[in-house]
């Protein structure tokens, strides 16, 4: 019952609109549904590494370390906000349809965005934190139910995001997202300005 309580509070996370929806957003909606898969799976390879330190206890070091975990906020922080005032400077009011504009689509170029926004946030690092906190037991050996939660954090983030790059790129959408697709483009990057301020506000 407590493994299946964990997986209901994953899901939650992970459903819950945060600066990795708006970047998945963001790249859907200006290049379409391949930047927003690659994207998507830029995110769950950072879910790798969180899952990777959460389990030999660096994330801990580190949230006690308050010059580390500084360094790693305002960096996490400095780089949503460059990337939010990047898409409200360069919003466009272009009506073409997304599939057919002629930018190529560069793998690495979204894998690195969707990794970067993700592994650079300090409230992901420390709710993998708290969870491994819960789920890695000193008192027992429960190697298999943490490598069994890990790949279920990783999976759960490459198909909901990959899941939500389908959905806003599809052709059904796509005539009504392009008709706002400037104002979105600037309430995309002005939620990424909002996510890096309050990052780097918050104590």
């Amino acid at each position: 019952m407590e493994i299946i309580g964990l997986a209901i509070l994953g899901l939650l996370i992970v459903v819950s609109p945060g600066a990795d929806f708006v970047l998945v957003l963001k790249n859907s909606m200006n290049l379409g549904r391949k930047a927003g898969i690659y994207t998507a799976v830029g995110i769950s390879l950072a879910i790798c590494v969180h899952i990777g330190y959460s389990m030999l206890g660096i994330s801990y070091l580190i949230s006690q370390n308050e010059l580390l975990f500084s360094l790693v906020r305002y960096t996490g922080s400095a780089y949503l906000i460059y990337l939010g005032i990047k898409s409200i400077l360069t919003a466009s009011e272009k009506l073409d349809a997304i599939e057919s504009t002629k930018v190529e689509v560069s793998p690495l170029q979204y894998l690195a965005q969707g990794f970067l926004c993700n592994v650079l946030n300090p409230k992901t690092m420390l709710f993998f934190l708290s969870i491994f906190s819960q789920v890695i037991k000193p008192e027992s050996n429960n190697i298999y139910t943490v490598l069994f939660y890990g790949f279920y954090m990783i999976l759960l983030h490459a198909l909901w995001f990959s899941a939500v790059a389908i959905l806003l790129s599809s052709n059904t959408l796509q005539s009504r997202i392009m008709k706002m697709k400037k104002r979105l483009n600037q309430a995309c990057g002005a939620g990424l300005v909002s996510f890096g301020a309050i990052l780097a506000f918050k104590s």
